[in-house]
């Protein structure tokens, strides 16, 4: 299997993983208590999922309104984007739209598998037509220009109270976005799997009239 083969299995098997919840309580479990994202990242579309490897961006305010200042960042950034990476944005900023339709299109048709951004998107029709699943805080108009500026990527960067280093895993669903160290990462799935497998036994235990806490003693899970 090729170098990049193995982390795109790995990241098929963390997007087949149902719901966050797992992956947290494993990363709970095994002592990472602080690996998801502040709650008001929300998905744009209720009900769209991101599974991939993290390609960090760090932003800082700006008042440059010259493009030629701007955009070329921005634009080496998107160029550097691999299949299975997902965009996550820690702008320092919550004024300006951090991705749009066409930075969406350009990292879909690159491989990416999605972004999160603690800050805002725009051309959002666009977005959901294109059905490339963003995570943001908020929506609004206005652009970058005189606003903000992209300092560095693919560098450790700090959402809320988790640090997220270049190339660890994130999963995103309706409940949440969670990051997963690298080091761990084939760790965790595999056990998130496993707990999956379980919480399936204890669902048809208690449809068939289990008692939950028999279930429970019986599974060791609930």
């Amino acid at each position: 299997m090729s170098t990049l083969a193995a982390p795109l299995a790995l990241i098929d098997r963390l997007h087949a993983i149902p719901y966050t919840g797992a992956v947290a309580d494993v990363l709970d479990e095994m002592g990472f208590p602080c690996q998801v994202l502040p709650h008001s990242i929300r998905p744009l579309v209720d009900g769209w999922k991101l599974a991939g490897r993290a390609l960090t961006i760090l932003g800082r305010p700006s008042e440059k309104s010259d493009p030629d200042e701007v955009f070329p960042p921005l634009l080496t950034m998107l160029g550097d984007v691999k299949p299975g990476d997902v965009l996550i944005s820690r702008p320092n900023d919550d004024v300006a739209a951090h991705l749009g339709e066409l930075s969406a299109e350009t990292a879909k048709y690159r491989g990416a598998r999605g972004a999160v951004i603690d800050g805002g998107a725009r051309d959002t029709d666009y977005i959901l037509r294109l059905g490339f699943p963003v995570f943001c805080r908020y929506t609004t108009p206005k652009d970058v220009l005189g606003r903000w500026e992209l300092e560095a990527y693919n560098v450790p960067i700090t959402i809320g109270d988790v640090r997220i280093e270049p190339g660890d895993f994130v999963l995103g669903d309706r409940d949440g976005v969670v990051i997963v160290p690298a080091a761990i990462a084939e760790e965790v799935v595999g056990k998130a799997e496993e707990i999956v497998s379980t919480e399936n036994l204890v669902r048809k235990a208690i449809l068939e009239g289990v008692h939950p806490l028999e279930a429970y003693r019986r599974y060791g899970r609930f």
